[in-house]
């Protein structure tokens, strides 16, 4: 397997992780609410709401080990890219560069002339 395709495989992970993270959040938002509310209804048993209770806390558990890993994870991706932009900064040759802007821009303000003439 190529490196390419690995880091490609490893932010992949990144994004699968952060997918999972957003929809444990919200069932943990979900957990906590009913909690709340049956925590309102008078008719609740105690023993009830301190079960939702414990539910949502195990999956604030779930949460926060979701959390450090995608902290690694991005670190170590975050290291890469900027490694990367290193390696392309040492092989660039900014003189091409400026000329292809240059080129660009004088293209443009003849295609803006152009279209000058023919309105008049």
């Amino acid at each position: 397997m190529s490196h390419r395709k690995v880091i490609e495989d490893y932010y992949c992970d990144i994004n699968n992780l952060t997918d999972l993270l957003s929809k444990l959040t919200n069932c943990y938002r979900l957990l906590v609410g009913g909690a709340g509310e049956l925590n309102s209804i008078a008719a609740a048993h105690k023993k009830d709401v301190k079960d939702a209770l414990h539910r949502a806390d195990e999956l604030g558990d779930v949460i926060d080990k979701i959390i450090n890993a995608i902290d690694k994870s991005t670190v170590e991706y975050a290291q890469y890219c900027k490694m990367r932009t290193e390696i392309v900064k040492k092989k660039m040759k900014f003189e091409y560069i400026e000329t292809e802007i240059d080129e660009e821009l004088f293209l443009n303000s003849l295609d803006e002339i152009d279209n000058d003439i023919k309105e008049e």
